[in-house]
């Protein structure tokens, strides 16, 4: 029998379809990526079309074997990661999707949200699952896709829908769609629909009654770490265990290695993420953050962590280069911010989908501020960078204020990582050092991990230790009053962006 040297990760992302080929060391063997639409509809609304999601992924996964020239017969296993809370509702018989893909950015279930709310307010199932309510999470875009689509919330209550993050999307094509495909998800993606138990891990039947979600609908949960299912024939991976997966941000602090309670990664992507581990305690947020399931290898207890997420991260490079034009490329915006020796006193908050962690304000909108005639190209590039960083900061302040420990230094992944001025200025928004480790693609690699440690490709959390290598550490080195007063800047200029739409705006943005 042939030996089985390699794990597929698939990486379903905002963006992009990955598939990243990696060895038993833990290293990048081979990559696939397909860019997939942005589509807006509305100001506000975000959509992607399932279908050319699920197209670009068979692309890749061919791309990704064929660069490693390999096949699925040296292949021990396949984890899936996603974006999170972007929601799927297709018919189980024909595998067509009955609307767009709602995105986790998409802003059209306020009114859904304020009226779940009612006079409890918006932590009213906080206690159960561990979210405010919010535009963010899945369960309303369900109840939004049933509302407004014709015919749709017959053919839910027939049993003909289901729903799912794309992880199960994605799954459920790839083990057989229509002929017998595996409807289910895992712990860390169930956890961001606002629909399970976090002490249970199981579905609410009270909150799917309060949405008016059929509980036909939804995928059965699973641990991270276990065979989900096979490939099917209309795929290039028959036969080939499926066997992890984990939300793209529990899947980069898996691959991260941060095993142990208190310790914490922050993803640069399309937005950022930041997570801490909390143990096998699930602790309620008393500034802003979000408590999730971390991970749940097989049997074993499932792992907690409190995260800090940021809407617009990298999403705001793209559209400085697709909206402005001021960049052709968004590996150019360093260059640009280092053009100019500050950001002139000019702060961008891109309160595009509203306010995430730690405000939860879906009524604010972006804002440039402190722009005079001096302000040039550069130091609005340079006010982009920065903004990452200081939503950053808010996000620790709120994590240090929860845990009641003081971080000693952060890990860092994602794209964004490869820009040395973000991640020194990152540094010394922090006062701790920061972290690149060599494999920066740690999203996919959790969940490669994952995948391989149940079938004993990995033995467990050791080898995933052992793997981890530092590649570059940056050090603070602003002075401490400096980055007070940008901070204290920031913080003002992020007051600015409050209650911006009411009914009114909302009327003038449509029409």
């Amino acid at each position: 029998m042939k030996e089985k040297k390699y794990v597929l990760a698939i990486d379903q992302g905002t963006t992009s379809s990955r598939a990243i080929v990696f060895d038993h060391s833990g290293q990048i063997v081979s990559v696939g990526q397909f860019e997939h639409e942005q589509i807006f509809p509305k100001a506000g609304w975000v959509e992607h079309d399932p279908l050319e999601i699920w197209a670009n992924i068979r692309k890749a996964v061919a791309e990704a074997l064929s660069k490693a020239e390999i096949n699925r017969h040296d292949l021990a296993a396949v984890g899936i990661t996603n974006q999170r809370e972007t929601t799927v509702v297709w018919d189980k018989n024909t595998g067509e999707p009955v609307y767009n893909a709602i995105v986790w950015q998409d802003t059209r279930t306020d009114a859904i949200c304020k009226e779940l709310a009612g006079e409890e307010g918006p932590d009213k199932y906080k206690t159960r699952c561990g979210l405010p309510l919010a535009t963010y999470f899945s369960g309303p875009k369900v109840k939004w896709i049933l509302d407004n689509v014709p015919g749709a919330r017959e053919k839910a209550e027939a049993g003909d829908l289901l729903m799912g993050t794309t992880d199960c999307w994605t799954l459920w094509n790839l083990t057989g769609g229509p002929n017998g495909g595996v409807h289910a998800t895992d712990v860390t993606n169930a956890s961001r629909t606002m629909l399970m138990d976090l002490h249970t891990l199981s579905w609410r039947e009270d909150i799917c009654a309060d949405m008016t979600i059929p509980m036909s609908m939804l995928p059965e949960i699973k641990s991270s770490s276990e065979i989900f299912g096979y490939g099917r024939p209309n795929g290039l991976l028959i036969d080939t265990p499926i066997s992890g997966i984990l939300g793209d941000q529990q899947a980069a602090t898996f691959g991260q290695a941060c095993f142990e309670k208190g310790m914490a990664k922050n993803t640069y992507g399309t937005g950022c993420f930041m997570l801490i581990n909390t143990g096998e305690e699930a602790v309620v947020s008393e500034n802003g953050l979000l408590t999730t399931l971390c991970y749940k290898i097989g049997d074993n207890k499932p792992v907690y962590a409190l995260e800090g997420s940021i809407a617009v991260a990298g999403s705001l490079v793209q559209w400085l280069r697709d909206n402005l034009g001021l960049i052709s490329d968004s590996k150019d915006i360093g260059k640009l911010a280092e053009t100019v020796e500050d950001n002139g006193g000019v702060y961008f908050v891109p309160a595009f989908s509203g306010l995430f962690a730690p405000y939860w304000k879906s009524d604010a909108r972006g804002a440039i501020v402190g722009l005079t005639r001096f302000n040039n190209r550069g130091h609005i590039a340079r006010a982009v960078e920065e903004a990452t960083a200081f939503q950053t900061r808010e996000v620790l302040d709120a994590m240090n204020a929860d845990s009641g420990v003081a971080l000693t230094e952060l890990k860092v992944d994602g794209g964004m990582t490869r820009d040395e001025l973000l991640m020194q200025f990152q540094a010394d928004m922090l006062g701790v050092p920061v972290v690149r480790p060599e494999v920066a693609e740690t999203t996919a690699l959790g969940a490669a991990y994952a995948a391989g440690i149940a079938v004993g490709f990995w033995q467990g959390e050791q080898d995933v230790i052992d793997n981890w290598k530092e590649d570059k550490r940056w050090l603070p080195q602003m002075d401490s009053e400096a980055a007070a007063r940008k901070y204290r800047l920031w913080k003002k200029a992020v007051t600015r962006t409050f209650d911006w739409v009411d009914e009114d705006v909302e009327k003038e943005t449509e029409s």
